[in-house]
C-alpha cells in the first residue's frame, strides 16, 4: 500500500467550533432501500480512500470517498440476506470481509468484484472483527458462537462457544486479546487463539475467577480500541460510553452525553476524539477521549446508529435517513 502522507492533530477548542458548522456530503444510492436503518455497517479501508457500506437490503457498495456519485461505486453482489458486518483487511488496500444474516462470510476483492473465499454455514451471523495482521478474521452468530476464519479456506480454523449473550468483538492491536461485548454489560477479554480468559482473580473460586470490565448497567454492544492502545472503549444500551485505561484495566471516564442506546463507537485516527452513534435521536455525540468534555454534536436529520471515523483524516462516515454521509471529506469530482 502506499505511505500515507503525514497528520496533523486538531486542539479540541478548534475542532468544538469547526464540526457543528460542517456541511456533509450526501452518497445517495437511488436503488437502495429508503429505510431509515437500511445501513447496518460502514467501513474506510486502511488508507481512508475508500468506503463500503453494508444494508438490510442486501447492498454491499464500495464508494469512493472522493466521488460521492453511485455511478463510481462497485457493488458486490452475492449475499441472501442483511449484509450484518463489514471490514476491509488493515493490511491490504482493497480486501473486504461482509458478514450476513444469511450464514455466508465473504471475501472480495473490491477492484475485480470477484469472491476470494467463502465460508457458508455458520447461522445467524452478525459480527466481525479482522486480527490486525490480516491472517484471519473472527466471526459470531446470535448463537454465540464464535468462528476463526482464514481468507484462503473454504471452512472455518475453530468454533468457540461462549457462555453468555456475546454482542461485539475486537482485537487488541497484538492480535494476542481479544474483547467480547456481553448482554450482561460487561466485557470479556480473551487470549487468542485459545479464547481462555487472559486475566483471573486468584482468590475467587474458579466459577467466578474471571477478571472482566464492568462498565455497564445493560447490555453492552459496541466497542472500539484507541488506534495507540491507551484506551478502549465500551458503548450500552444504558446510553453510557466508559473508556478504559488499557494498563490497569480501571474505567477512567464515562460519557453521559448519549440518546438512546450506543450503538456504534469509533476513535479518531489519533485518538484524541471518540463519537457514538445511536438509533434515537438526531445528532453524533463527539467527546474527547482524553478529558471525557463533551465537545459537540452534530445535527443529523435522523438518527444515526452507525458512525466511523477515517483512518487518517477527521472525516466522520454514517448513516443518516437511509443515506451514507461524510463529513470532513475533501470531496473530489462529482
Amino acid at each position: 500500500m502506499a505511505r500515507l502522507p503525514p497528520r496533523t492533530s486538531v486542539a479540541p477548542e478548534r475542532l468544538k467550533g469547526l464540526i457543528p458548522s460542517l456541511k456533509p456530503t450526501i452518497y445517495h444510492d437511488p436503488g437502495a432501500s429508503k429505510t431509515p436503518n437500511n445501513i447496518r455497517t460502514i467501513a474506510w479501508n486502511p488508507l481512508g480512500t475508500y468506503i463500503a457500506t453494508g444494508c438490510l437490503d442486501k447492498t454491499l457498495r464500495v464508494w469512493n470517498a472522493d466521488k460521492p456519485n453511485v455511478r463510481q461505486t462497485t457493488e458486490l453482489k452475492g449475499h441472501t440476506a442483511s449484509i450484518e458486518k463489514i471490514a476491509f483487511n488493515p493490511v491490504k488496500e482493497l480486501e473486504l470481509c461482509s458478514v450476513s444474516s444469511d450464514g455466508v462470510v465473504r471475501f472480495w476483492d473490491v477492484k475485480t468484484k470477484q469472491v476470494l473465499n467463502e465460508v457458508k454455514g455458520l447461522g445467524d451471523t452478525f459480527t466481525l472483527a479482522w486480527a490486525p495482521h490480516g491472517e484471519c478474521v473472527v466471526v459470531g452468530n446470535k448463537d454465540d458462537k464464535l468462528f476463526v476464519i482464514s481468507p484462503t479456506e473454504s471452512t472455518q480454523i475453530a468454533t468457540h462457544q461462549q457462555p453468555m449473550q456475546t454482542n461485539n468483538i475486537t482485537f487488541c492491536w497484538s492480535g494476542q486479546r481479544i474483547f467480547t461485548t456481553t448482554g450482561d454489560g460487561k466485557t470479556r477479554i480473551l487470549s487468542f487463539p485459545d479464547f481462555e480468559p487472559a486475566y483471573k482473580y486468584d482468590y475467587k473460586e474458579e466459577s467466578d475467577a474471571e477478571f472482566k470490565l464492568t462498565g455497564h448497567t445493560s447490555s453492552c454492544i459496541a466497542i472500539d480500541l484507541h488506534p495507540f492502545n491507551r484506551y478502549l472503549a465500551t458503548g450500552g444500551t444504558d446510553s453510557l460510553i466508559s473508556l478504559w485505561d488499557t494498563a490497569e484495566w480501571n474505567c477512567v471516564r464515562t460519557a453521559t452525553k448519549m440518546t438512546g442506546p450506543v450503538r456504534s463507537l469509533s476513535f479518531s485516527w489519533d485518538g484524541l476524539y471518540v463519537v457514538g452513534g445511536s438509533d434515537e435521536g438526531s445528532g453524533l455525540e463527539i467527546f474527547n477521549s482524553e478529558t471525557g468534555e463533551h465537545l459537540c454534536t452534530f445535527k443529523t436529520t435522523a438518527a444515526a446508529p452507525v458512525v466511523a471515523w477515517s483512518p487518517n483524516r477527521y472525516a466522520l462516515a454514517y448513516a443518516d435517513g437511509g443515506n451514507l454521509r461524510v463529513i470532513g471529506a475533501s470531496i473530489g469530482g462529482k
